[in-house]
């Protein structure tokens, strides 16, 4: 068990997931956010704005990012497809390449190009290791989808299943 301490309180953090989740299923599975929230005797605002602090906005420009992918030349045509409007999967080859054949000015400016450009869009998927992942969502104010595709550090191309993606995208253009 994890427990954590925010002032005097002692708070355990498996219990808190585990009722998050009951409440999530409970409305996944047609309760009323009124039911959920007598069942857990909390207000029913409570309810709605759990819903909201973990609704992604459906529709709006999407870009997709990620590394390294074995399948990238497969899941760049399924993204053009789908009609992605920014996609950047780079390879280990490539990422490791980039990285060699650059200046650390160079790089640097070419991250925050980036940066700026991914962050235009309202819906950023993120294919990468799981500390990847936590870095990419400190970094943007968006809607960020995370697709964890090993742990860190990864050396060698990740096949990425499309389906999943392809799930995902299809779930967000409503």
């Amino acid at each position: 068990m994890k427990f954590i301490k925010i002032g005097d309180k002692t708070i355990n953090l498996e219990k808190l997931h585990g009722i998050i989740d009951k409440i999530i299923e409970m409305r996944q599975n047609g309760l009323s956010q009124q039911e959920v929230a007598s069942r857990f005797k909390v207000d029913r605002s409570f309810v709605s704005r759990l819903e909201s602090l973990g609704e992604v906005r459906k529709g709006g420009n999407i870009a997709v990012v990620g590394f390294p992918i074995k399948n990238k030349e497969e899941l760049e045509e399924l993204l053009r497809e789908l009609g992605v409007n920014f996609t950047l999967l780079l390879s280990e080859k490539e990422r490791l390449s980039l990285a060699e054949n650059m200046s650390g000015v160079e790089l640097f400016n070419m991250v925050m190009d980036l940066i700026a450009k991914i962050q235009s869009h309202d819906v950023i998927i993120f294919l990468g290791s799981d500390k990847r992942s936590q870095l990419v969502e400190a970094i943007f104010d968006r809607d960020i989808i995370t697709i964890n595709i090993g742990h860190s550090p990864l050396t060698e191309d990740v096949y990425v299943d499309p389906e999943v993606v392809k799930e995902i995208l299809n779930s967000l253009k409503g």
